[in-house]
């Protein structure tokens, strides 16, 4: 698999779409936000902050406050591939972040997506 694609991504070109799939399932940009924060401990102005230096992905995870720990409890398929076996730590993250966003708006319940 080439990775080098995500690493040169830009988190704010890619929020719009996380936002518009949430909401278009009939869940809010505040609860996208709030499954942010729990992965990578961002919270609502330094997520802004990211989100207005049009920073990278790899620079997004770099600097963020701290991964959550129970990020490994996020498993299953996601783009053809099973999360648990992706070596490379920020395709792993990004992989993450998409399967959180997938179950918000598949309509799972916020205490399963935040693994509580």
């Amino acid at each position: 698999m080439d990775n080098s694609r995500i690493y040169k991504m830009v988190f704010a070109g890619v929020y719009p779409h996380y936002v518009q799939k949430a909401e278009k399932k009939g869940r809010t940009k505040e609860e996208l936000d709030e499954v942010i924060s729990w992965l990578t401990g961002y919270d609502g102005k330094s997520l802004q902050d990211q989100i207005d230096r049009r920073t990278t992905f790899e620079t997004f995870f770099d600097e963020a406050p701290q991964l959550n720990t129970n990020a490994s409890k996020i498993t299953g398929v996601i783009c053809g591939y099973r999360i648990e076996e992706i070596e490379d730590p920020l395709v792993r993250k990004v992989r993450y972040l998409d399967k959180l966003v997938d179950e918000l708006a598949k309509g799972r319940k916020m205490e399963k997506i935040l693994r509580q």
